[in-house]
């Protein structure tokens, strides 16, 4: 075990800890943007600190410190169990954490390129290229590309036994074309909305996504976006959603409501709790028989692979919703405890001075049987909807409304007519049942969410969704409001 980990463990022991775990992480963060054809911003920061968090009386205690030596760790330590033996005058129930978590190893992100050893110039060369491409459609009156390149390098060991290193690599990048007359603004972005598709990998996931390749296509898009109709006001409809934008709602409405924290109510002041109490587990019909959902730290790619989460316990695959039945939580140690369960690993911090958090890894929709083109020509009249442009959803993660960049009219099996200002609004349960095709694993993609907040202070999660195109029957597209 690292010698400074170690004297934090033995540190808090002394000072009255039952438990007690340490967090060192040393992380750097790259990133680039282009904009109109010139280099926007250029930067490159590190940070490191480290973590500690006890258990003292039945209750949690907290300290971190951007300081790393020997005495800073131990004054940081006793800190933790200061707070922690303040916090139990107050706290209720004491907390239990289950089964003790004794991990050992080491994880390092599979790459082919470490995308810290290739050169500025290259990395900016793929977004001006794009940006050139872009600016041929002389309808668009903005242009904007970034990429983004992190490394976190962890060590993490608790009072049980764990010692654990994990050294995670994140590449993302994308780009989005604005045209805007007097009336309104329309955008299209590739590979995902807000220019940003990320997962845990190295240069080769930005070649792989050839952003000068599908520049011209998005720009002409969004200058066709501008004349288009609008999407068909306040009806019930067939809407087919494609992988992008069914990755964001499932973020959303299937995420966010099996976190477990979060069904016990420890968001409530803040985003919200969840629809999806206790005593469903099992019994509650969450979608359609089509509707499989799972939890999957270890798929490879994904914005949320690891080895371990942030508790030490190894990642994992866990089914969230079999046939349309609810059968999971993503959960900690804590909280898995409190069902008489144990944690499957979904406990992750953004940095070294936070708590750990209940924090989706990969939640994804399991692929069907359908090809796309034979799904498109089983549909009489439906729209096609992508790319995610809005959200909104309720603080029980029940009702919502999605609004997308694009859509396409679907008459007699076949697309139709570009529309824009696509909207669909629903409740969670309704519109998963309403779930009759998924497509198959060709169709299937692994899309990134870098921007997932939750908890106070605010806690920027990086989580990954991995869908294919489904069908949802009877639909309300259209609503504005």
């Amino acid at each position: 075990m690292d010698p400074l980990a170690a004297r934090a463990l033995e540190t808090a022991r002394l000072k009255g800890a039952q438990y007690a775990d340490i967090r060192i992480i040393d992380s750097a963060e790259q990133s680039l943007a282009v904009k109109n054809g010139s280099v926007e911003s250029l930067s490159h920061t590190d940070s490191l600190g480290f973590g500690v968090r006890v258990l003292a009386n039945g209750a949690w205690g907290f300290a971190s410190s951007r300081e790393v030596t020997a005495a800073e760790i131990d004054r940081v330590a006793a800190l933790a169990v200061q707070i922690a033996l303040a916090s139990a005058t107050a706290s209720g129930r004491p907390v239990r954490l289950g089964p003790p978590v004794t991990s050992r190893g080491f994880y390092r992100t599979p790459l082919e390129i470490d995308p810290f050893t290739v050169s500025v110039e290259d990395k900016l060369s793929v977004l001006l290229q794009a940006d050139e491409a872009m600016a041929r459609e002389r309808a668009i009156d903005v242009r904007h590309g970034s990429l983004v390149f992190i490394r976190e390098h962890k060590r993490f060991a608790n009072t049980e036994g764990a010692d654990i290193e994990q050294i995670i690599y994140e590449t993302g990048g994308g780009i989005v074309a604005t045209a805007i007359n007097d009336d309104e603004v329309q955008t299209r972005s590739y590979p995902n909305s807000m220019e940003r598709q990320q997962g845990t990998a190295g240069w080769e996931y930005i070649l792989a996504m050839n952003l000068p390749g599908h520049a011209a296509r998005i720009a002409s898009e969004a200058a066709q976006l501008l004349a288009a109709p609008d999407c068909p006001r306040d009806i019930s409809t067939t809407v087919i959603l494609g992988a992008a934008q069914l990755a964001q709602q499932i973020h959303e409405s299937c995420g966010h409501p099996t976190e477990l924290d979060r069904v016990f109510g420890a968001e409530v002041d803040f985003a919200g709790g969840s629809f999806l109490r206790p005593e469903m587990l099992g019994v509650f019909r969450y979608g359609s028989e089509y509707v499989n959902l799972t939890a999957d730290a270890v798929q490879a790619g994904g914005l949320g692979t690891f080895g371990w989460d942030d508790e030490g316990v190894p990642a994992a695959r866990q089914p969230l919703v079999r046939s349309g039945l609810h059968v999971g939580y993503l959960m900690s140690r804590e909280t898995a405890a409190q069902l008489e369960m144990a944690s499957n690993g979904c406990m992750r911090a953004s940095g070294w001075n936070r708590q750990p958090l209940v924090r989706m890894g990969n939640v994804s929709l399991e692929p069907g049987a359908w090809r796309l083109e034979d799904l498109i020509a089983d549909t009489d009249d439906g729209i096609f909807m992508e790319t995610n442009r809005s959200w909104s959803i309720d603080d029980q993660r029940y009702n919502f409304q999605f609004g997308t960049e694009v859509g396409y009219e679907i008459k007699g099996g076949k697309l139709g007519r570009l529309l824009k200002n696509c909207t669909y609004t629903g409740n969670t349960p309704e519109f998963w049942r309403s779930c009759d095709a998924v497509c198959n694993a060709a169709h299937w993609q692994m899309f990134g969410t870098p921007n997932c907040g939750k908890g106070q202070p605010i806690q920027v999660m990086h989580t990954g969704h991995g869908a294919s195109p489904a069908r949802f029957r009877n639909v309300r597209v259209g609503i504005l409001e």
